[in-house]
């Protein structure tokens, strides 16, 4: 486990790199958005804890520049608890979102869950086929089928499920769907996610369930 700690607050870098270590972990330490974007980019990490506000360049920002070039998973940590920086958090790419003051052994039971659905995407990814009950999914084939029958899903709907499933389990945002399902430069809203999300559940017929919605936020794939 190698965990890069990201605070401007020497104390909370210090008591965060000891219960990784305690773990029999590695820790480096960054003091700003900028330092870490730079170790990002020159070190492979299991997990980044992302200070929000800080110096130079603050969290947010610094979790924008990393998402361009890595998908390490983010655990942001900040004393600002509202809902609008907790969803924003999530729609630019942030895994999970700890709260200050907080309890070193949360941040330490939180890592090993995102480093757990990080490794179990991986996992996935690399196979060529994946099944959920009576759903099968030909990832190479690109092909669905539900109850051994062969779905009739239109190239985006492939996208958005294969996109689902490589993030169990995750918490995605109508952005962040329309960023990677249909790219950046798509001119969109969000009433084009929910529309392919309800013609996508209606051709997984009873296995709509797996995909849940997440009011006010976006969607998740979840057993």
């Amino acid at each position: 486990m190698k965990v890069l700690i990201v605070d401007d607050e020497e104390m909370i870098r210090a008591v965060l790199r000891e219960y990784v270590e305690f773990e029999g972990g590695e820790a480096d330490e960054a003091q700003d958005g900028m330092e870490a974007v730079k170790m990002c980019r020159e070190n492979d990490y299991d997990v980044v804890l992302m200070d929000v506000m800080m110096p130079r360049l603050d969290g947010f920002s610094a979790v924008k520049e990393i998402r361009k070039f890595k998908q390490t998973p983010v655990i942001m940590l900040s004393a600002r608890g509202e809902e609008y920086d907790k969803l924003f958090g999530f729609e630019i790419g942030s895994d999970d979102y700890v709260t200050k003051p907080f309890s070193p052994k949360e941040v330490m039971a939180r890592i090993h869950a995102v480093m757990r659905r990080a490794k179990n995407a991986k996992e996935r990814a690399e196979k060529d086929v994946l099944e959920f009950e009576g759903l099968k999914i030909d990832m190479v084939g690109r092909s669905v089928y539900v109850n051994g029958e062969k779905a009739e899903l239109t190239p985006k709907e492939y996208e958005l499920l294969f996109y689902f499933v490589q993030n169990e389990g995750v918490a995605l945002t109508r952005e962040r769907l329309l960023n990677k399902v249909w790219g950046y430069d798509f001119y969109g809203d969000d009433r084009t996610v929910d529309t392919h999300v309800k013609m996508l559940r209606g051709n997984l017929k009873e296995y709509r369930k797996f995909i849940v919605t997440l009011r006010g936020l976006g969607y998740k794939f979840e057993r």
